[in-house]
């Protein structure tokens, strides 16, 4: 019994002995981080395995070099300077309203074929409400940039999107309305013929280069 007794006295000093190394340890790899510059930056980025070998790999970001343009005279760079104006302020509306119809469209999917129209009127009329003081606000030139770059983001002109949507009908009615102020829905996007500067503006100003 003794032995047993002077077996359970060394076993729980090895114990305490054991935690006390270890406490010692954690101390002295908390004062080392503790050490360390507190302005040190550490950037965790993936990794990939190239020839065996274990390398950091970083996505840059596209930058576009284009002919440096050349302007006539001051009225076209101001022209140019307006273009630059515009597609900043229009281009995230054309990506909203690509959002709104991917969203639109695959929420009507889940939905029984009856109640599908019911739920257009609800996505129209809260658009109405969201967007109508923002669209009252841009420009006429800025109103008939939004169509084609509605056209160029979804692949789908406006008249084609609405008609999708909402039917043949409204899909003339709003056509007709648009007439009235010399813009169409069905304007298609042209990105190697007429709107070939808009398309190296929207390029310059989606990588930061603008």
């Amino acid at each position: 019994m003794m032995y047993f007794c002077g077996m359970k006295v060394r076993y729980n000093r090895i114990i305490i002995i054991t935690l006390l190394c270890l406490s010692v340890c954690v101390a002295h790899a908390q004062q080392k981080r503790t050490s360390t510059d507190p302005n040190r930056k550490v950037y965790l980025t993936p990794m990939c395995i190239y020839e065996g070998d274990t390398i950091p790999y970083v996505r840059l970001r596209t930058v576009y070099i284009f002919k440096p343009l050349k302007f006539k005279n001051k009225r076209q760079q101001r022209q140019y300077n307006k273009l630059v104006r515009d597609v900043k302020k229009v281009l995230p509306l054309a990506n909203e309203v690509n959002r709104i119809v991917i969203e639109t469209y695959e929420y009507l999917q889940t939905l029984p074929p009856d109640e599908r129209q019911k739920h257009l009127k609800r996505v129209e009329k809260g658009l109405k409400e969201q967007y109508m003081p923002r669209m009252k606000k841009l420009t006429f030139s800025q109103g008939k940039l939004l169509i084609k770059l509605v056209d160029r983001q979804s692949n789908s002109t406006g008249y084609e999107l609405v008609k999708a949507f909402l039917g043949p009908f409204r899909a003339g009615f709003y056509q007709t309305f648009a007439a009235l102020f010399g813009a169409s829905l069905k304007k298609e996007y042209d990105p190697e013929g007429d709107d070939a500067l808009t398309e190296r503006v929207i390029l310059l100003v989606q990588s930061g280069q603008l």
